[in-house]
């Protein structure tokens, strides 16, 4: 059987840590950032994990991680 493929966009959104858990970035961080407030931008910063409903779609996308 042949390998399966990870999905690109994926690979470039997601990390998996040595303990199982999938980190993704914020969204709403890449531009005009000058109508935002600066307590809301300083919240989307660093990583969260992605939420327990949306895990099993994201271990699809990357089956060798």
């Amino acid at each position: 059987m042949p390998k399966m493929k990870t999905k690109s966009g994926a690979k470039k959104r997601f990390t998996v840590s040595s303990s199982g858990r999938i980190k993704r970035s914020h969204a709403y961080k890449r531009h005009i950032l000058t109508k935002k407030d600066t307590k809301t931008k300083r919240q989307l910063r660093g990583v969260t994990e992605v939420h327990a409903s949306d895990k099993a779609m994201v271990r699809a996308m990357l089956p060798y991680a």
